[in-house]
């Protein structure tokens, strides 16, 4: 049932990387799309989903409060190491993303299908709300990280608060929270339309995840993608199985906040590291090592936790 509700996931994201290697359609398709997905059908998921999420109930505040807790505890972790073994930020900074950065994607995707495959209805609500605490956290962890690599003081203030606050995918969640919030719902069928630009995400997006794939990339830093990567796919999710039991989640809860700290890094952490003087190609091959093993840890991780 596991690799039957993963495995088109996968497939798509190699069909986007065949499809980008082999010039098909253009190689200006892809920026694009990435552009239409990330301003416009992503968000319009998170909004239509929180808009519709129970967020008063007891249990999404104690997700939320699991959310923040699973990352900054790997952050912490990765400042004492940082402390007992130096880098500078130009490198500290990717790895730091390596490890909570998350592809928003892959877990949507996979929460979407192995949640309906074993029964764990309202996981694609429930991930909406994961995103609403965990992508501004770790927008704000990533450029403090990156901040000695060129954007410090004044610069690193105002591009911290202008990332935060011109991030589609957060307007997005603020306003579906406010909606869910006031209780008034969608009203004259924009709930509809907003369903339908939903449904094309999730497949351009992992199509996407597949065309930025930089297999090059590898050729380098070997063993220090190998640990980043352990500690991300492996390391994350025996956290979040910890926090999930501290914190009391339920089933569904627990199978969110698991899957968003299984799934590789995002490629948008990429586009930051470049932005801010950091190790563009170490970058890119975290990202890349990571989406190629995740293909053999994600299923692995969720057996493990009893998702079948």
């Amino acid at each position: 049932m596991l690799i039957t509700a993963i495995w088109p996931i996968f497939a798509l994201i190699c069909l986007g990387f065949v499809l980008r290697r082999s010039g098909f359609p253009s190689d200006a398709f892809w920026p694009a799309a990435e552009r239409l997905n990330y301003f416009v059908l992503f968000p319009a998921l998170l909004f239509s989903s929180l808009a519709a999420a129970p967020v008063r109930d007891p249990q999404v505040l104690r997700l939320g409060g699991a959310a923040l807790a699973t990352i900054l505890i790997a952050s912490a972790a990765m400042a004492l190491a940082r402390r007992v073994r130096p880098s500078p930020a130009a490198r500290f900074g990717p790895g730091l993303q390596g490890v909570i950065r998350f592809n928003t994607y892959l877990g949507v995707a996979v929460l979407a299908s192995v949640g309906a495959s074993v029964g764990a209805s309202g996981a694609s609500a429930l991930a909406a709300v994961y995103l609403a605490v965990a992508v501004p956290l770790v927008n704000v962890l990533s450029i403090l990280a990156l901040s000695g690599s060129g954007a410090g003081g004044r610069r690193g203030a105002v591009l911290l608060l202008r990332t935060i606050f011109r991030n589609p995918l957060i307007l997005a969640c603020l306003a579906g929270i406010a909606v869910a919030l006031s209780g008034v719902g969608l009203p004259f069928g924009t709930g509809s339309f907003m369903k339908l630009l939903a449904q094309g995400s999730l497949p351009l997006g992992l199509l996407c995840v597949g065309a930025a794939l930089q297999p090059e990339a590898l050729r380098k830093d070997l063993p220090a993608l190998a640990g980043v990567s352990l500690l991300r796919l492996l390391c994350m999710p025996a956290l979040a199985v910890a926090v999930a039991a501290l914190f009391g989640l339920e089933t569904t809860s627990a199978l969110v906040l698991v899957v968003f700290s299984a799934v590789p890094s995002a490629p948008t952490a990429y586009v930051l590291t470049r932005q801010l003087g950091g190790d563009g190609p170490y970058m890119a091959g975290i990202i890349t090592g990571q989406t190629l093993l995740s293909v053999l840890t994600l299923p692995l991780v969720l057996w493990a936790c009893g998702a079948v």
